[in-house]
């Protein structure tokens, strides 16, 4: 079993709902207050966390008090992002904080057709939206699952008021957010979801569907501050699921090659990976009248499909590929950064069907690490590994190592 959070969105989402059912379901108002005290603009706002009911569910309710000498600026990207870097975040909150507010760059920059760092955030680049945002990622964090998944999203009805004037709800930044999402129209009178709840659930959710075969643990409510017809309250369950394995449609291409130096397989597989093959590999083979070759197999999706064949016949000595289509089953993944006292190191997680897992350090950065210290590969990989192990084992239940 691996754990996971489910949204049930059937009032909408902003991002005071979200700190509010973070914190009902489970994250420590303590460990949110101290993490959000980090930011250099702590001494702007307080978040009040108290417990509030709509239509007699009951929940926690969120709300960012801003000083009364606080500015409300518009920020550009770029100036947010370097707020965030210089709070000393572990890099899963730092890159998914910075992560929701480039969703919300994009979907900006369309609409005003700017670049992304032209753009000027107004409401969502105000304090309060940095605390909702940096509040979602570090309670998410904490949280630590591995799959996250929400039913379709209700946005509401009526006419909103934005910088663009009033316009029809969902607002612009709010819809172009939200293409590829499965949303309910009309189920209330009014804006439900706002551009910050939306950006949250596209940078997180994994899938915008119910999921199969969840075990409830604990369930939270963050409370609203609008009246609706039906409870404004966003539900957040944390649970189990089984193991999902996952399945991914390649194509595999193959050419017999055995008149080309050895020397020029290696810059051949470099071409082909830079191409977009995601796996590239060589099999000594035995061609008519005994002679020895080599067999290239590449791995590649349709996207990229075409460009790779290009390349085998401009980078080998090959006349013809062979082409069939294979079916991957993969079991589910994730990479997390952990810190070591070596320094900050990728880990690939996953998840077998049973719910254990195993996992892997990076190549790469083991490398690096040993080049910039002059040390042996192996000794390094070795430290590592053991730093590696007791990270991974002695987290908290229902906390994230000091990681990614």
């Amino acid at each position: 079993m691996e754990r996971a959070l489910f949204y049930e969105c059937f009032a909408g989402i902003s991002g005071d709902m979200h700190l509010g059912a973070l914190v009902d379901v489970g994250v420590p108002a303590e460990h949110l207050q101290a993490q959000l005290a980090k930011l250099e603009l702590a001494g702007e706002f307080e978040l009040q966390l108290a417990p509030a009911s709509k239509m007699g569910i009951g929940g926690t309710r969120a709300n960012v008090q801003l000083a009364a000498d606080a500015e409300r600026p518009a920020r550009h990207l770029a100036t947010i992002a370097d707020i965030i870097r210089r709070a000393g975040y572990s890099p899963s909150v730092r890159d998914n904080a910075i992560g929701m507010f480039e969703t919300i760059a994009v979907a900006e920059a369309k609409i005003h057709g700017k670049r992304i760092d032209e753009v000027h955030f107004h409401e969502v680049g105000a304090t309060d939206s940095i605390v909702d945002i940096v509040g979602a990622a570090i309670g998410i964090d904490y949280l630590n699952a591995t799959a996250i998944y929400c039913s379709p999203l209700e946005v509401g009805s009526g006419m909103v008021r934005c910088e663009h004037g009033l316009f029809p709800v969902p607002a612009p930044a709010t819809a172009e957010i939200l293409t590829d999402v499965a949303c309910q129209y009309g189920g209330v009178d009014g804006e439900a979801t706002t551009p910050t709840g939306a950006a949250i659930l596209k940078h997180f959710v994994t899938a915008f569907e119910p999921p199969r075969g969840f075990v409830a643990k604990t369930i939270g409510y963050g409370v609203g501050h609008k009246d609706f017809a039906r409870p404004n309250v966003l539900r957040l369950t944390v649970g189990e699921v089984a193991a999902q394995l996952e399945t991914e449609t390649n194509t595999v291409v193959e050419c017999n090659i055995d008149d080309m130096p050895a020397e020029a397989f290696e810059p051949l597989m470099a071409a082909l990976f830079a191409k977009g093959a995601r796996d590239v590999f060589l099999t000594p083979i035995l061609m008519k009248k005994a002679r020895p070759a080599t067999k290239v197999s590449v791995l590649v999706d349709d996207r990229h499909r075409d460009a790779v064949i290009n390349e085998l016949f401009a980078a080998s000595t090959t006349i013809g590929v062979r082409l069939h289509e294979v079916v991957k089953r993969m079991l589910p993944r994730s990479e997390r950064s952990v810190r070591t006292s070596l320094g900050d190191v990728q880990v690939k997680v996953v998840t077998l069907p049973n719910g254990s897992q195993r996992w892997k350090s990076e190549h790469d950065d083991i490398a690096a690490i040993a080049a910039r210290d002059g040390a042996d590969y192996l000794t390094v990989k070795a430290t590592v590994d053991q730093e590696v192990e007791r990270a991974l084992s002695e987290k908290p239940s229902g906390s994230k190592e000091q990681s990614a």
